[in-house]
């Protein structure tokens, strides 16, 4: 006994093709005929195996969803499983398609496998490719590039062939990855990674690798990814030809980058040239970190030549030595490999606590700053004593140095810390000093990072010379910045605590902090112990003639205000929390971290963006 069953369309269309004849058996998923539909081709099949008894349609017939197409009946054919479509599974056993070759051999085009060439004349230079720091940077497999086939917007002047072999991801590799997966979650560990690549035009800006940049930064943006950019390369390329425009002012690259700050760490890594847009992209960074063959400048040779400045080597502008000495590079490095190593070190800051963490010996700590007053100290070996081993990374640490601004940890936990320098002024804070503070305390700040100060300062620097350099208003920024800190913070004074300085290093004065504590050594007052004698005591001491009398009335009256100012007389009139045993720092430490609430998630800034200077 048979059965007959009529097939029925799906949809409305046009019979595009019909593979069966009346008479014809047939298995099931045969392809009865075709139907094209808003230019689709829709197979039919035969549901299970039969002949076809009539056909009731011609081939380019007009049909509605619903007409009869084929008539068939359904006897007891068996099925040959040879003619049953390969499942899912098997795709893999089929020689790749002709659209997906295609893609992999242009993917193909960027890797540095396939750029001997390019990659050789890139060893002379004994430098890593884009690709290679990139690899180094995140984790194993985790890159997921955004833009590998764009190519330089130069298709008037060369053939796309041409640029498709030269001018692979318009210089400049950017996608998402992990980055310290193995310390963190990966929602921590997700970031943004951005390099040009110098083997393409030098590392130049181009039209499309400004439109990479805008989606990357927008992504950032968005998803509150921190953002770590290799910017080594030559600035703006007016090569490109493609557009429409004349300059090119109306791109977006900078604006957007410009807004991330405050938003989410912005990493800089620079190994050799970086000249003009993409030291502009550099500068914008929390934290740039350069080899010791950079040199970065505002404009690069043929620039500053065409203003009529002279005729300069690369070389010759913005070396290191000058980078680091006037502030603009935060940690010189030996090279790609250590600046990659250091990257990710900061980076960890901003990612969470870790869980695994050595402590120094604290007792070591009671013994870290002398008891002779005047005998200076190391102020890094009190800062490395105190905090995590190996936690410590300090930045800009070759300019203001009469302030030491550092990241540590404490048990796993983040904290900033500044500190002053008494190898430098006595650790007067100058004019750089309130820079390096002021500008530390707002990266903090718009990260929840809390904030630890170590206080031993004679105050602001005065005199002729420091007011020429603009002292007032950078004294100023200390106090502005510091009234604002929304994250917690603390003050340890580890030796002199006078004057508007140490009420600058605890964020306006000695009850802003979560708690201001001395360690024995302290010792504050109004202004320097020698000061105050010498403008207080003035008509008393010129009225001694004899030298050596008058000396020895001065050290008297020192002293006299050293015992009233000595950090335990100063506790008992509770102008500070306690004087401590410098091995239960750590204790006030945590107690003040644990006390603290825990940041909101945020889902914006808090502030509008973060000095550059």
């Amino acid at each position: 006994m048979t059965d007959a069953i009529t097939i029925i369309s799906p949809l409305q269309g046009t019979v595009w093709a019909i593979n069966v004849v009346e008479g014809e058996t047939v298995r099931a998923g045969h392809v009865l005929l075709v139907i094209e539909s808003m230019k689709m081709e829709h197979p039919i099949v035969a549901p299970q195996a039969g002949t076809i008894t009539h056909v009731d349609i011609v081939a380019n017939a007009q049909i509605a969803k619903g007409d009869a197409l084929l008539t068939m009946s359904c006897a007891a054919v068996a099925d040959d499983p040879s003619d049953v479509p390969h499942a899912e599974s098997d795709a893999t056993a089929k020689p790749d398609r002709v659209d997906l070759a295609e893609v992999r051999q242009r993917h193909d085009y960027g890797l540095d496998a396939n750029r001997t060439a390019a990659v050789a004349r890139r060893r002379t230079t004994k430098r890593r490719t884009a690709r290679e720091n990139i690899a180094d940077l995140v984790d194993d497999g985790s890159f997921v590039e955004y833009g590998p086939l764009v190519i330089a917007a130069q298709r008037r002047r060369r053939e796309t062939q041409d640029l498709i072999e030269r001018t692979p991801a318009d210089g400049m590799v950017s996608g998402v990855a992990r980055i310290n997966g193995e310390l963190f979650d990966d929602r921590a560990a997700q970031a943004v990674v951005i390099s040009y690549d110098y083997m393409v035009l030098a590392g130049t800006q181009g039209q499309q690798n400004h439109r990479k940049k805008d989606r990357m930064f927008e992504l950032a943006e968005r998803q509150q990814l921190p953002v770590v950019f290799f910017t080594e390369g030559g600035g703006g390329r007016p090569g490109d030809t493609d557009g429409l425009g004349i300059a090119g002012l109306d791109c977006l690259a900078f604006a957007y980058w410009g807004k991330l700050s405050g938003l989410v760490p912005m990493i800089g890594i620079n190994a050799g040239y970086c000249f003009a847009g993409n030291a502009a992209i550099l500068a914008c960074c929390d934290v740039i970190i350069a080899t010791e063959d950079s040199n970065i400048g505002m404009a690069g040779p043929a620039m500053i030549e065409g203003g009529g400045l002279g005729r300069y080597h690369p070389t010759e502008i913005g070396p290191i030595d000058t980078q680091v000495s006037n502030g603009v590079v935060d940690i010189r490095v030996r090279d790609e490999a250590h600046g990659v190593e250091v990257a990710k070190k900061y980076l960890s800051y901003f990612q969470g606590p870790l869980a695994a963490f050595d402590i120094p010996d604290q007792h070591k700590l009671r013994y870290a700053v002398p008891e002779n007053r005047k005998q200076v100290y190391d102020m890094r070996s009190v800062i490395d004593g105190l905090f995590d081993v190996d936690s410590i990374l300090e930045l800009r640490a070759e300019w203001a140095p009469g302030m030491i601004t550092s990241f540590a940890r404490i048990e796993g936990r983040p904290v900033g810390v500044i500190a002053n320098n008494p190898h430098h002024l006595g650790g007067a804070i100058d004019r750089d000093a309130c820079d390096a503070a002021a500008r530390f305390m707002q990266l903090c700040d718009a990260h929840d990072i809390p904030i630890v100060f170590l206080c031993d300062t004679p105050g602001f620097m005065v005199g002729p010379e420091s007011e020429s350099q603009g002292m007032v208003r950078r004294a100023g920024r200390m106090f502005v910045i510091g009234a604002s800190l929304t994250v917690p913070f603390m003050t340890v004074i580890t030796r002199k605590g006078y004057g508007l300085g140490a009420q600058a290093m605890a964020g306006g004065g000695f009850r802003m902090p979560l708690f201001t504590v001395a360690w024995p050594t302290g010792e504050i007052g109004g202004m320097g112990l020698e000061g105050a004698v010498s403008l207080g005591y003035r008509k008393e001491l010129e009225a001694i003639e004899d030298p050596v009398e008058r000396e020895k009335l001065f050290d008297q009256m020192v002293q006299r205000m050293y015992d009233h100012g000595k950090a335990v007389s100063a506790a008992s009139h509770f102008e500070f929390d306690d004087v401590i045993d410098p091995a239960d720092t750590r204790s006030w430490i945590l107690s003040a971290l644990m006390s603290a609430p825990d940041p909101e998630p945020r889902h914006g800034k808090k502030r509008a963006a973060v000095d550059t200077v």
